[in-house]
Protein backbone atom coordinates (compact mmCIF):
# COMPACT_ATOMS: atom_id res chain seq x y z
CA UNK A 1 0.00 0.00 0.00
CA UNK A 2 1.47 3.75 -0.74
CA UNK A 3 1.02 5.00 2.70
CA UNK A 4 2.98 2.44 4.18
CA UNK A 5 6.00 3.05 1.42
CA UNK A 6 5.51 6.25 2.21
CA UNK A 7 6.62 5.85 5.81
CA UNK A 8 9.34 3.66 5.40
CA UNK A 9 7.48 0.51 5.99
CA UNK A 10 9.05 -2.37 4.86
CA UNK A 11 8.81 -6.77 4.72
CA UNK A 12 10.74 -6.75 7.71
CA UNK A 13 11.51 -3.59 10.08
CA UNK A 14 14.00 -3.27 12.92
CA UNK A 15 11.86 -2.01 16.24
CA UNK A 16 14.95 -1.18 18.00
CA UNK A 17 16.33 2.24 17.04
CA UNK A 18 18.26 5.36 19.01
CA UNK A 19 17.39 7.45 16.72
CA UNK A 20 19.93 7.18 13.65
CA UNK A 21 20.85 3.66 14.94
CA UNK A 22 19.03 0.68 14.23
CA UNK A 23 19.23 -2.81 15.53
CA UNK A 24 18.57 -6.31 13.87
CA UNK A 25 17.65 -9.24 15.99
CA UNK A 26 16.26 -13.10 14.58
CA UNK A 27 12.89 -12.84 16.61
CA UNK A 28 10.29 -10.91 15.30
CA UNK A 29 6.14 -10.21 15.55
CA UNK A 30 4.00 -9.89 12.98
CA UNK A 31 1.32 -6.78 12.69
CA UNK A 32 -1.96 -8.13 12.17
CA UNK A 33 -4.45 -5.86 10.58
CA UNK A 34 -7.91 -6.23 12.17
CA UNK A 35 -9.76 -4.99 8.76
CA UNK A 36 -8.98 -8.60 7.08
CA UNK A 37 -7.00 -10.51 9.56
CA UNK A 38 -4.01 -10.48 7.31
CA UNK A 39 -0.12 -9.74 8.41
CA UNK A 40 1.04 -5.91 6.95
CA UNK A 41 4.62 -6.67 7.92
CA UNK A 42 6.82 -7.95 10.59
CA UNK A 43 8.72 -6.30 13.03
CA UNK A 44 12.42 -7.22 14.88
CA UNK A 45 12.11 -7.70 18.59
CA UNK A 46 14.38 -6.18 20.95
CA UNK A 47 16.72 -8.89 22.48
CA UNK A 48 18.15 -7.80 26.67
CA UNK A 49 21.62 -6.87 24.72
CA UNK A 50 20.09 -4.63 22.02
CA UNK A 51 17.67 -3.02 25.65
CA UNK A 52 20.94 -2.31 27.17
CA UNK A 53 22.66 -0.46 24.02
CA UNK A 54 19.36 1.69 23.91
CA UNK A 55 19.28 2.63 27.51
CA UNK A 56 23.32 3.82 27.36
CA UNK A 57 22.54 5.78 24.36
CA UNK A 58 19.79 7.30 26.16
CA UNK A 59 21.79 7.84 29.05
CA UNK A 60 24.55 9.61 27.19
CA UNK A 61 22.39 11.80 25.02
CA UNK A 62 20.86 12.87 27.81
CA UNK A 63 24.07 14.73 29.04
CA UNK A 64 23.89 16.41 26.07
CA UNK A 65 20.20 17.29 25.62
CA UNK A 66 19.71 18.67 28.78
CA UNK A 67 22.37 21.53 28.85
CA UNK A 68 20.21 22.47 25.68
CA UNK A 69 18.29 25.59 26.97
CA UNK A 70 14.32 24.62 27.02
CA UNK A 71 13.24 27.05 24.17
CA UNK A 72 15.79 25.47 21.56
CA UNK A 73 14.29 21.86 22.94
CA UNK A 74 10.89 23.20 22.10
CA UNK A 75 12.47 24.38 18.44
CA UNK A 76 13.35 20.81 18.07
CA UNK A 77 9.53 19.84 19.07
CA UNK A 78 8.44 22.38 16.66
CA UNK A 79 10.12 20.49 13.88
CA UNK A 80 8.83 17.04 14.94
CA UNK A 81 5.27 18.71 14.40
CA UNK A 82 5.85 20.27 11.20
CA UNK A 83 7.23 16.57 10.06
CA UNK A 84 3.80 15.45 11.41
CA UNK A 85 2.00 17.74 9.27
CA UNK A 86 3.61 16.48 6.50
CA UNK A 87 2.87 12.87 7.13
CA UNK A 88 -0.03 13.15 8.39
CA UNK A 89 -2.27 11.01 5.52
CA UNK A 90 -0.44 8.28 5.21
CA UNK A 91 -0.04 8.02 9.18
CA UNK A 92 -3.85 8.36 9.55
CA UNK A 93 -4.13 5.32 7.02
CA UNK A 94 -1.23 3.39 9.12
CA UNK A 95 -3.63 3.88 12.62
CA UNK A 96 -6.74 3.11 10.67
CA UNK A 97 -4.87 -0.27 9.33
CA UNK A 98 -2.75 -1.70 11.95
CA UNK A 99 -5.42 -0.68 15.24
CA UNK A 100 -8.68 -0.59 13.49
CA UNK A 101 -10.20 2.78 14.23
CA UNK A 102 -12.22 4.40 11.46
CA UNK A 103 -9.79 6.95 9.24
CA UNK A 104 -11.46 10.18 10.33
CA UNK A 105 -10.34 8.61 14.11
CA UNK A 106 -6.56 8.18 12.44
CA UNK A 107 -6.81 11.45 11.33
CA UNK A 108 -7.43 12.82 14.39
CA UNK A 109 -5.07 10.97 16.62
CA UNK A 110 -2.24 12.18 14.40
CA UNK A 111 -3.77 15.69 15.03
CA UNK A 112 -3.82 14.89 19.15
CA UNK A 113 0.07 14.69 18.24
CA UNK A 114 0.55 17.81 16.68
CA UNK A 115 -1.67 19.53 18.44
CA UNK A 116 0.62 19.06 21.64
CA UNK A 117 3.58 19.06 20.00
CA UNK A 118 2.62 23.31 19.73
CA UNK A 119 1.68 23.04 23.43
CA UNK A 120 5.08 21.94 24.45
CA UNK A 121 6.92 24.67 21.96
CA UNK A 122 4.73 27.27 24.45
CA UNK A 123 5.47 25.50 27.52
CA UNK A 124 9.28 25.38 26.87
CA UNK A 125 9.27 28.58 27.38
CA UNK A 126 6.61 28.72 30.44
CA UNK A 127 8.55 25.93 32.81
CA UNK A 128 7.83 28.37 35.86
CA UNK A 129 9.05 28.02 39.49
CA UNK A 130 7.84 30.16 42.37
CA UNK A 131 9.88 33.26 44.36
CA UNK A 132 9.05 32.71 48.05
CA UNK A 133 10.05 35.40 50.64
CA UNK A 134 12.54 34.43 53.04
CA UNK A 135 11.81 34.57 57.01
CA UNK A 136 15.59 35.56 57.01
CA UNK A 137 16.72 38.80 56.05
CA UNK A 138 18.92 39.28 52.95
CA UNK A 139 18.19 36.06 52.03
CA UNK A 140 16.16 34.70 48.27
CA UNK A 141 14.04 31.65 48.24
CA UNK A 142 12.90 30.16 45.33
CA UNK A 143 12.36 26.60 43.20
CA UNK A 144 13.29 25.42 39.84
CA UNK A 145 12.66 22.20 37.73
CA UNK A 146 15.29 20.07 36.08
CA UNK A 147 14.78 17.13 33.70
CA UNK A 148 14.59 13.63 35.75
CA UNK A 149 16.66 11.86 32.89
CA UNK A 150 15.19 8.67 31.04
CA UNK A 151 11.67 8.53 30.85
CA UNK A 152 9.82 5.40 30.27
CA UNK A 153 7.05 4.98 28.35
CA UNK A 154 4.70 2.55 27.81
CA UNK A 155 1.75 3.05 25.64
CA UNK A 156 -1.67 0.47 24.77
CA UNK A 157 -2.82 -0.54 21.25
CA UNK A 158 -6.07 1.53 20.87
CA UNK A 159 -3.88 5.01 20.87
CA UNK A 160 -0.77 3.66 19.11
CA UNK A 161 0.76 7.30 18.43
CA UNK A 162 -0.75 10.37 20.17
CA UNK A 163 -0.32 8.69 23.98
CA UNK A 164 3.63 8.45 23.20
CA UNK A 165 3.32 11.87 21.96
CA UNK A 166 1.55 13.21 25.34
CA UNK A 167 4.09 12.06 27.11
CA UNK A 168 7.30 12.54 24.80
CA UNK A 169 6.55 15.88 23.44
CA UNK A 170 6.12 17.55 26.92
CA UNK A 171 9.30 15.53 28.77
CA UNK A 172 11.24 16.62 25.41
CA UNK A 173 10.57 20.27 26.01
CA UNK A 174 11.67 19.64 30.01
CA UNK A 175 14.60 18.25 29.16
CA UNK A 176 14.42 14.65 29.40
CA UNK A 177 14.96 11.47 26.79
CA UNK A 178 12.08 8.69 25.92
CA UNK A 179 12.51 5.01 25.42
CA UNK A 180 9.30 3.79 24.21
CA UNK A 181 7.68 0.66 23.83
CA UNK A 182 4.25 0.38 21.74
CA UNK A 183 2.34 -2.48 22.00
CA UNK A 184 3.19 -5.52 20.68
CA UNK A 185 -0.20 -5.34 18.50
CA UNK A 186 0.53 -1.99 16.66
CA UNK A 187 4.76 -2.42 16.37
CA UNK A 188 4.00 -0.79 12.97
CA UNK A 189 3.73 3.01 14.03
CA UNK A 190 6.55 2.75 16.46
CA UNK A 191 8.51 1.93 13.58
CA UNK A 192 6.73 4.70 11.60
CA UNK A 193 7.44 7.91 14.05
CA UNK A 194 10.76 6.95 15.01
CA UNK A 195 11.72 7.03 11.53
CA UNK A 196 9.96 10.41 10.95
CA UNK A 197 11.63 11.65 15.05
CA UNK A 198 15.14 10.50 13.69
CA UNK A 199 14.90 12.51 10.31
CA UNK A 200 14.79 15.44 12.82
CA UNK A 201 17.14 14.00 15.35
CA UNK A 202 19.30 14.07 12.06
CA UNK A 203 18.94 17.02 10.45
CA UNK A 204 20.21 19.05 14.13
CA UNK A 205 23.31 16.86 14.72
CA UNK A 206 21.39 16.10 17.80
CA UNK A 207 22.47 13.13 20.02
CA UNK A 208 20.23 9.80 18.22
CA UNK A 209 19.57 8.44 22.27
CA UNK A 210 16.58 11.11 23.00
CA UNK A 211 14.05 9.70 21.06
CA UNK A 212 14.87 5.89 21.45
CA UNK A 213 12.48 2.91 20.26
CA UNK A 214 12.10 -1.07 21.82
CA UNK A 215 9.72 -3.81 21.07
CA UNK A 216 8.19 -6.83 22.50
CA UNK A 217 5.94 -8.08 24.36
CA UNK A 218 5.47 -8.12 28.49
CA UNK A 219 9.12 -8.95 29.43
CA UNK A 220 10.73 -5.84 27.62
CA UNK A 221 8.39 -4.00 29.41
CA UNK A 222 9.29 -5.81 32.70
CA UNK A 223 12.97 -5.20 31.97
CA UNK A 224 12.31 -1.15 31.99
CA UNK A 225 10.02 -0.80 34.84
CA UNK A 226 12.83 -2.97 36.61
CA UNK A 227 15.32 -0.52 35.80
CA UNK A 228 16.71 1.55 38.02
CA UNK A 229 18.44 4.10 35.62
CA UNK A 230 14.74 4.69 34.69
CA UNK A 231 13.38 7.36 37.08
CA UNK A 232 10.02 7.49 35.61
CA UNK A 233 7.63 5.26 33.99
CA UNK A 234 4.71 6.39 31.97
CA UNK A 235 2.30 3.30 31.13
CA UNK A 236 -0.90 3.36 29.81
CA UNK A 237 -3.02 -0.31 29.78
CA UNK A 238 -5.00 -2.37 31.98
CA UNK A 239 -5.57 -2.23 36.23
CA UNK A 240 -3.83 -5.87 36.48
CA UNK A 241 -0.71 -4.68 34.28
CA UNK A 242 -0.48 -1.03 36.02
CA UNK A 243 -0.92 -2.86 39.67
CA UNK A 244 2.48 -4.58 38.66
CA UNK A 245 4.02 -1.56 37.12
CA UNK A 246 3.15 0.17 40.72
CA UNK A 247 4.62 -2.49 42.49
CA UNK A 248 8.05 -3.11 40.54
CA UNK A 249 8.67 0.64 39.91
CA UNK A 250 7.42 1.79 43.69
CA UNK A 251 9.49 -0.73 45.10
CA UNK A 252 12.98 0.79 43.75
CA UNK A 253 11.23 4.44 44.75
CA UNK A 254 10.77 5.31 40.83
CA UNK A 255 8.08 7.68 39.85
CA UNK A 256 4.71 6.46 37.96
CA UNK A 257 2.28 8.25 35.67
CA UNK A 258 -0.48 5.51 35.47
CA UNK A 259 -3.39 5.37 32.92
CA UNK A 260 -5.46 2.70 33.46
CA UNK A 261 -9.17 0.98 33.22
CA UNK A 262 -12.29 3.17 32.48
CA UNK A 263 -15.54 2.40 33.59
CA UNK A 264 -17.09 5.58 32.21
CA UNK A 265 -20.25 6.47 32.93
CA UNK A 266 -22.97 8.93 31.41
CA UNK A 267 -26.11 10.59 33.32
CA UNK A 268 -28.97 11.22 31.50
CA UNK A 269 -31.19 13.49 33.45
CA UNK A 270 -34.67 14.55 32.84
CA UNK A 271 -33.93 17.84 31.78
CA UNK A 272 -31.57 16.77 29.44
CA UNK A 273 -31.27 17.58 25.42
CA UNK A 274 -32.60 14.42 24.84
CA UNK A 275 -31.38 14.03 21.25
CA UNK A 276 -27.67 15.41 22.17
CA UNK A 277 -27.55 12.98 24.54
CA UNK A 278 -28.12 10.64 22.11
CA UNK A 279 -25.24 11.70 19.80
CA UNK A 280 -22.56 11.73 22.39
CA UNK A 281 -23.86 8.48 23.65
CA UNK A 282 -23.51 7.01 20.70
CA UNK A 283 -20.00 8.35 19.99
CA UNK A 284 -18.58 7.42 23.33
CA UNK A 285 -20.29 4.07 23.38
CA UNK A 286 -19.41 2.62 19.35
CA UNK A 287 -16.14 4.60 18.57
CA UNK A 288 -12.93 2.78 17.99
CA UNK A 289 -15.24 -0.30 18.44
CA UNK A 290 -15.69 0.49 22.11
CA UNK A 291 -11.75 0.06 22.58
CA UNK A 292 -11.09 3.75 24.03
CA UNK A 293 -10.25 4.10 27.84
CA UNK A 294 -12.72 6.76 27.78
CA UNK A 295 -15.34 4.81 25.67
CA UNK A 296 -19.35 5.20 27.72
CA UNK A 297 -19.70 2.01 29.04
CA UNK A 298 -22.78 2.46 31.08
CA UNK A 299 -25.72 4.82 30.43
CA UNK A 300 -27.52 5.77 34.23
CA UNK A 301 -30.94 7.42 32.58
CA UNK A 302 -33.74 8.85 34.72
CA UNK A 303 -36.67 6.67 34.67
CA UNK A 304 -38.94 9.63 33.44
CA UNK A 305 -37.18 9.53 30.07
CA UNK A 306 -35.73 5.80 29.99
CA UNK A 307 -37.71 4.02 27.03
CA UNK A 308 -37.62 7.30 24.92
CA UNK A 309 -33.84 7.23 25.37
CA UNK A 310 -33.17 3.47 24.66
CA UNK A 311 -36.14 3.72 21.76
CA UNK A 312 -33.80 6.44 20.46
CA UNK A 313 -30.61 4.26 20.71
CA UNK A 314 -31.89 1.38 19.21
CA UNK A 315 -32.85 3.11 15.68
CA UNK A 316 -29.31 4.71 15.56
CA UNK A 317 -27.58 1.50 16.52
CA UNK A 318 -29.44 -0.06 12.99
CA UNK A 319 -28.14 2.72 10.99
CA UNK A 320 -24.27 1.98 12.51
CA UNK A 321 -22.54 1.13 9.38
CA UNK A 322 -19.61 -1.13 9.93
CA UNK A 323 -17.18 -2.05 8.17
CA UNK A 324 -13.75 -1.33 6.45
CA UNK A 325 -12.45 1.46 8.66
CA UNK A 326 -10.18 3.27 5.84
CA UNK A 327 -13.66 4.03 3.48
CA UNK A 328 -15.31 7.26 4.29
CA UNK A 329 -18.68 5.79 5.32
CA UNK A 330 -17.81 3.57 8.08
CA UNK A 331 -18.51 4.69 11.56
CA UNK A 332 -17.42 1.60 13.40
CA UNK A 333 -14.43 -0.67 11.97
CA UNK A 334 -13.29 -3.74 13.44
CA UNK A 335 -11.85 -5.09 16.96
CA UNK A 336 -8.30 -5.05 17.23
CA UNK A 337 -8.28 -9.02 17.62
CA UNK A 338 -9.70 -12.24 18.50
CA UNK A 339 -8.97 -12.19 21.72
CA UNK A 340 -10.63 -9.33 21.93
CA UNK A 341 -13.67 -10.10 20.37
CA UNK A 342 -14.18 -13.14 22.68
CA UNK A 343 -13.51 -11.55 25.56
CA UNK A 344 -16.78 -9.07 23.95
CA UNK A 345 -18.83 -12.36 23.79
CA UNK A 346 -17.31 -13.89 27.56
CA UNK A 347 -18.75 -10.54 28.46
CA UNK A 348 -22.42 -10.81 26.82
CA UNK A 349 -23.26 -14.34 28.23
CA UNK A 350 -22.35 -12.78 31.84
CA UNK A 351 -25.10 -10.02 31.20
CA UNK A 352 -27.50 -12.73 30.90
CA UNK A 353 -25.83 -15.06 33.44
CA UNK A 354 -26.42 -12.07 35.94
CA UNK A 355 -30.41 -11.59 35.39
CA UNK A 356 -29.64 -8.71 32.56
CA UNK A 357 -30.71 -8.92 28.93
CA UNK A 358 -28.97 -7.89 25.64
CA UNK A 359 -31.89 -5.87 23.54
CA UNK A 360 -29.84 -4.98 20.75
CA UNK A 361 -26.71 -6.64 18.61
CA UNK A 362 -23.69 -8.16 20.19
CA UNK A 363 -22.77 -10.86 17.36
CA UNK A 364 -19.91 -11.78 15.32
CA UNK A 365 -20.07 -10.35 11.38
CA UNK A 366 -19.28 -13.16 9.16
CA UNK A 367 -16.84 -11.60 7.28
CA UNK A 368 -12.99 -11.48 7.35
CA UNK A 369 -11.73 -9.64 9.81
CA UNK A 370 -12.49 -8.67 13.82
CA UNK A 371 -16.17 -7.43 13.44
CA UNK A 372 -18.75 -7.40 15.97
CA UNK A 373 -21.96 -5.66 15.68
CA UNK A 374 -22.33 -3.19 18.89
CA UNK A 375 -24.47 -4.18 22.10
CA UNK A 376 -27.02 -2.30 24.09
CA UNK A 377 -28.02 -4.33 27.22
CA UNK A 378 -30.08 -3.71 30.22
CA UNK A 379 -28.81 -4.00 33.84
CA UNK A 380 -28.28 -3.25 37.30
CA UNK A 381 -25.21 -1.06 37.90
CA UNK A 382 -24.04 -4.23 40.68
CA UNK A 383 -23.47 -6.89 38.20
CA UNK A 384 -19.97 -8.19 38.64
CA UNK A 385 -19.62 -8.29 34.38
CA UNK A 386 -20.86 -4.50 34.64
CA UNK A 387 -18.48 -3.51 37.53
CA UNK A 388 -15.69 -4.40 35.20
CA UNK A 389 -14.34 -2.89 32.28
CA UNK A 390 -14.99 -5.10 28.93
CA UNK A 391 -12.93 -3.29 26.53
CA UNK A 392 -15.77 -3.66 23.88
CA UNK A 393 -18.62 -2.34 22.68
CA UNK A 394 -21.37 -2.61 24.86
CA UNK A 395 -23.28 -0.35 26.39
CA UNK A 396 -25.21 -0.60 29.77
CA UNK A 397 -28.43 1.00 29.72
CA UNK A 398 -29.37 1.59 34.08
CA UNK A 399 -32.55 3.32 35.51
CA UNK A 400 -32.69 5.53 38.02
CA UNK A 401 -35.21 7.65 39.85
CA UNK A 402 -33.07 10.70 41.82
CA UNK A 403 -29.94 12.57 41.76
CA UNK A 404 -28.39 10.89 44.76
CA UNK A 405 -29.39 7.25 43.07
CA UNK A 406 -27.74 8.29 39.95
CA UNK A 407 -24.42 9.39 41.80
CA UNK A 408 -24.41 6.32 43.55
CA UNK A 409 -24.61 4.32 40.77
CA UNK A 410 -21.66 6.12 38.71
CA UNK A 411 -18.92 6.54 41.36
CA UNK A 412 -20.08 2.87 42.62
CA UNK A 413 -17.32 1.41 40.47
CA UNK A 414 -13.89 1.43 41.20
CA UNK A 415 -12.62 3.26 37.85
CA UNK A 416 -12.77 6.36 37.66
CA UNK A 417 -11.22 8.14 34.29
CA UNK A 418 -14.27 10.27 32.39
CA UNK A 419 -17.67 11.01 33.46
CA UNK A 420 -20.36 13.42 31.78
CA UNK A 421 -24.07 14.56 32.29
CA UNK A 422 -26.54 15.93 30.47
CA UNK A 423 -29.03 18.46 32.10
CA UNK A 424 -30.20 21.67 31.33
CA UNK A 425 -30.29 22.22 34.90
CA UNK A 426 -27.84 24.57 36.75
CA UNK A 427 -27.83 22.93 40.29
CA UNK A 428 -27.92 19.66 38.68
CA UNK A 429 -24.87 20.44 36.59
CA UNK A 430 -23.11 22.08 40.02
CA UNK A 431 -23.94 19.22 41.93
CA UNK A 432 -22.54 16.82 39.35
CA UNK A 433 -19.05 19.05 39.02
CA UNK A 434 -19.04 19.72 43.01
CA UNK A 435 -16.91 17.66 45.38
CA UNK A 436 -19.61 15.35 46.08
CA UNK A 437 -20.23 14.57 42.85
CA UNK A 438 -18.43 12.75 40.11
CA UNK A 439 -15.29 11.45 41.22
CA UNK A 440 -13.55 10.89 38.00
CA UNK A 441 -10.65 12.73 36.96
CA UNK A 442 -12.71 13.80 34.14
CA UNK A 443 -16.02 15.05 34.43
CA UNK A 444 -18.33 16.52 31.63
CA UNK A 445 -21.42 18.83 31.48
CA UNK A 446 -23.85 18.56 28.08
CA UNK A 447 -20.45 16.70 26.57
CA UNK A 448 -19.78 13.30 26.24
CA UNK A 449 -16.90 10.72 27.96
CA UNK A 450 -14.40 10.62 25.06
CA UNK A 451 -12.56 13.69 23.19
CA UNK A 452 -10.66 15.22 25.75
CA UNK A 453 -8.55 18.15 24.27
CA UNK A 454 -5.21 18.13 24.62
CA UNK A 455 -5.26 21.85 26.62
CA UNK A 456 -6.30 19.88 30.36
CA UNK A 457 -4.22 17.49 32.16
CA UNK A 458 -5.39 13.73 31.55
CA UNK A 459 -6.09 10.95 33.75
CA UNK A 460 -8.39 9.19 36.79
CA UNK A 461 -8.51 8.24 40.01
CA UNK A 462 -9.21 5.24 42.03
CA UNK A 463 -8.42 2.20 40.19
CA UNK A 464 -7.61 4.74 36.70
CA UNK A 465 -4.40 5.06 38.68
CA UNK A 466 -4.13 8.37 39.27
CA UNK A 467 -1.37 9.85 36.92
CA UNK A 468 -1.99 13.03 34.02
CA UNK A 469 -0.55 13.27 31.20
CA UNK A 470 -1.02 16.22 28.35
CA UNK A 471 -1.86 19.78 28.90
CA UNK A 472 -2.29 21.84 32.15
CA UNK A 473 1.04 21.88 34.65
CA UNK A 474 1.07 17.63 34.02
CA UNK A 475 4.55 18.81 32.79
CA UNK A 476 5.56 18.84 36.29
CA UNK A 477 5.41 14.79 36.60
CA UNK A 478 8.46 14.51 34.31
CA UNK A 479 10.62 16.94 36.41
CA UNK A 480 12.07 17.10 39.99
CA UNK A 481 11.54 20.65 41.97
CA UNK A 482 14.60 21.99 43.80
CA UNK A 483 14.26 24.62 46.32
CA UNK A 484 17.42 26.90 46.51
CA UNK A 485 18.32 29.46 48.62
CA UNK A 486 20.75 32.18 48.77
CA UNK A 487 22.14 34.02 51.36
CA UNK A 488 23.66 37.61 50.02
CA UNK A 489 24.28 39.39 53.92
CA UNK A 490 27.52 39.16 55.76
CA UNK A 491 25.49 37.15 58.47
CA UNK A 492 24.27 33.90 58.95
CA UNK A 493 21.08 33.33 60.57
CA UNK A 494 19.25 30.36 60.99
CA UNK A 495 15.72 29.60 60.08
CA UNK A 496 12.92 29.74 62.30
CA UNK A 497 15.10 32.09 65.06
CA UNK A 498 17.59 28.73 66.00
CA UNK A 499 20.80 30.41 67.67
CA UNK A 500 23.68 28.26 67.30
CA UNK A 501 26.89 30.08 68.46
CA UNK A 502 30.09 28.56 68.06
Amino acid sequence: MDFLKKLGIEGVNAGTSTGQKYFESKNQIASITPVDGKTIANTTTTTKEQYEQVVEASQEAFKIWREIPAPQRGEIVRQIGDKLREFKEPLGKLVTYEMGKIYQEGLGEVQEMIDICDFAVGLSRQLYGLTMHSERPNHRMYEQWHPLGTVGIISAFNFPVAVWSWNAMIAAVCGDVMIWKGSEKTPLCGVAIQKIVAKVLKDNDLPEGIFCLVTGDREVGEWMTEDERIPLISATGSIRMGKEVAKVVGGRLGKTILELGGNNAIIISENADIEMAVRATVFGAVGTCGQRCTSTRRLIIHDSVYDQVKDRLLSVYKNVNIGDPLESDTLVGPMIDQLAVDAMQHALKEIEKEGGKVIYGGEVLDRDGFYVRPAIAEVKNEFDIVQEETFAPILYLIKYNTIEEAMGYHNGVKQGLSSAMFTLNMREAENFLSTHGSDCGIANINIGTSGAEIGGAFGGEKETGGGRESGSDAWKAYMRRQTNTINWSEELPLAQGISFDV
